[in-house]
């Protein structure tokens, strides 16, 4: 049984490089930075939960690659405590009669979560633990904390494209003749940019990142050899007692270099057709993932379409809310509505099927969800996009980066959001692009 401390910190915005600091002395960790301590200029009602939230050190571990949601189910209902961890994209093969045969670069398995010695949750300069240690470990393991300042960036990596852009523009078009035909409506289309036998610090990356960034689904995943560094502004799906809130994104424009040019952005996204299109096929498809599990006529669209600012974009951001039976099991809800609407299409089968058949890789967690489950089975997932890969032991290093296709897509246009969006990442790490 858990036992709850309260400590109060001096310096809470230290707290992220504390324990990215502790990450070298174990085998996994997960921080969820909400970066709250720097104002975001707006954000969606119910975005944050905690300023941070953390599982450090691994009492039990969950790995698995086949029947993932009923080993999850058992695993959570036999030890009943805070799971941390990811679901990644290739559940879809256990939610629909799917296979996936693309490339693997990173090699992770299709879910993955442990239970951590230590849960932290940052409100504020309040810091609670929960932990089956004693008071005096938990104050020895926080005075443990100090910040590794000896943090040496990545040197240049040269990134390589799984597909030449003619290949993407051609595949834009394909896509736009399965629309024509009727068989989508919407399709997410992604492409990898990778390298290989990269040595990464990855700490120091996230660091960088997370500070170039500042976005409230930012997370640091280090699962034994394998890493996440995310800096994502999408929640997947959330569940706070019987309550349900999801939250795609479906618009991106680039931040302007000044005021002025931003609200002309702002704008532009507001009233683009295109946009907005997206963003409704993507709210009813989410509707339709929350109605499975919901009680009758409580699936409400909060805010339809409405635009957000970040450090290094606009998004357009929807909210959608449900209420479930308190009997509907955490993981009979997480797979009805696997994957996210916002990162296959509509409808969300045939689309699933075709970026199969289009994508030249297979996405595995990017594209998934990162988050944590509560002893009671609540939880919080982000959508993984705008992330860092890395397989410590195969030295390799993925980025993953796309955008949802319709008839109104042009295909440069496509391909210049694509790199609007993983800019970011492309700047942390010191990049210069094989053209090859």
């Amino acid at each position: 049984m858990r036992q709850s401390y309260t400590f109060y910190i001096n310096k809470p915005s230290d707290l992220s490089k504390l324990l990215l600091s502790k990450s070298k002395d174990v085998d996994y960790i997960s921080i969820l930075d909400s970066n709250k301590q720097i104002t975001h200029p707006s954000l969606p009602a119910d975005y944050i939960n905690y300023d941070l939230l953390a599982g450090v050190d691994a009492l039990k571990v969950l790995e698995v690659s086949r029947d993932a949601f009923s080993q999850l189910k058992k695993f959570h209902q036999q030890h009943q405590d805070w799971l941390f961890g990811y679901l990644s994209y290739d559940l879809k093969n256990e939610v629909e009669k799917l296979t996936s045969t693309n490339h693997d670069g990173v090699q992770a398995a299709s879910l993955s979560f442990f239970i951590p010695k230590y849960v932290l949750l940052l409100k504020g300069n309040a810091l609670e633990i929960h932990t089956n240690e004693s008071k005096e470990n938990c104050e020895q393991f926080l005075a443990k904390l100090e910040i590794n300042n000896d943090e040496k960036t990545t040197k240049t990596i040269t990134l390589q494209r799984r597909e030449r852009k003619d290949v993407y523009l051609q595949k834009i078009a394909q896509i736009k003749r399965y629309i024509q035909r009727g068989d989508i409506y919407e399709m997410n289309y992604c492409q990898e940019f990778f390298a290989r036998e990269i040595n990464l610090n990855p700490t120091a990356i996230f660091q960088k990142l997370n500070k170039n960034t500042t976005t409230p689904f930012s997370s640091f995943l280090k699962l034994n050899h394998i890493y996440a560094m995310c800096a994502s502004p999408e929640r997947f799906i959330r569940k706070s007692g019987n309550q349900l809130i999801s939250q795609p994104i479906k618009g991106t424009r680039k931040r302007g270099e000044n005021k002025e040019q931003d609200n002309i952005l702002i704008k532009e996204l507001t009233n683009s057709e295109k946009d907005i299109s997206e963003n409704v096929m993507i709210t009813d498809l989410v509707r339709n993932d929350l109605s499975i599990t919901a009680t009758k006529g409580s699936v409400k669209v909060v805010e339809l379409c409405g635009i957000y600012t970040f450090e290094k974009v606009h998004q357009m951001i929807t909210t959608i809310t449900s209420e479930v039976d308190e009997k509907v099991h955490f993981s009979t809800i997480l797979k009805s509505v696997f994957p996210m609407g916002s990162m296959t299409g509509a409808p969300k089968l045939k689309a699933m099927e075709l970026i199969e058949d289009i994508e030249s890789f297979r996405r595995g967690i990017f594209s998934g969800a990162i988050g944590y489950i509560t002893p009671k089975g609540d939880f919080d997932f982000n959508v993984v996009i705008r992330t860092i890969l890395y397989n410590a032991s195969t030295k390799y290093l993925s980025i993953g980066v796309g955008g949802a296709i319709t008839i109104r897509s042009d295909a440069e246009e496509e391909y210049e959001e694509c790199l609007v969006k993983v800019k970011p990442i492309f700047e942390v790490l010191n990049f210069k692009l094989d053209e090859k």
